[in-house]
């Protein structure tokens, strides 16, 4: 059974695993941590255990007025993220946040993110609920988008 992958990284991050084949059925969670750094063993765990064919991440960059410890950090979370998914020999595709949110008509507000993700994955709508949830949602949507433009796509 197909399953596509969505990262929204760093240590406030999440993913999600999404089964194209079953719609609306997705599995969501916030990245694993342990220590203020993401735990790649646990991390790595949890992607064996829905075995994704893709992985979609959204490709981030520094953003202006942020420190330089945090930008290390993030940095370091963002790399532990690709190494776990490279170490699993998994298809890795990165997509920038304009590109996903384009594809869902989407701007940058997060909570539009979330609630779209309520209105795609509504068996799933209590991983949303809260506004802390955005990194869940956008893991949702980040996984539906590698579905439909990316996977579809390499289908045809």
């Amino acid at each position: 059974m197909t399953c596509i992958m969505g990262i929204d990284p760093g240590v406030t991050g999440a993913i999600a695993f999404y089964f194209p084949d079953a719609p609306g059925r997705i599995a969501v969670d916030d990245v694993p941590v342990a220590g203020g750094e993401i735990s790649a063993p646990h991390l790595a765990s949890m992607v064996r255990r829905y075995s994704p064919t893709l992985a979609v991440i959204e490709k981030v960059n520094a953003m202006p007025g942020q420190g330089v410890v945090s930008m290390f950090n993030f940095g370091r979370s963002y790399g532990d993220v690709r190494g776990v998914i490279g170490a699993l020999n998994i298809p890795l595709h990165f997509v920038s946040p304009q590109k996903w949110k384009k594809h869902f008509g989407l701007t940058s507000d997060k909570d539009q993110s979330r609630m779209l993700a309520i209105r795609m994955f509504p068996t799933v709508s209590e991983h949303f609920k809260l506004k802390k949830h955005d990194g869940r949602a956008e893991a949702a949507l980040i996984a539906l988008y590698g579905a439909e433009a990316i996977h579809n796509r390499s289908a045809a």
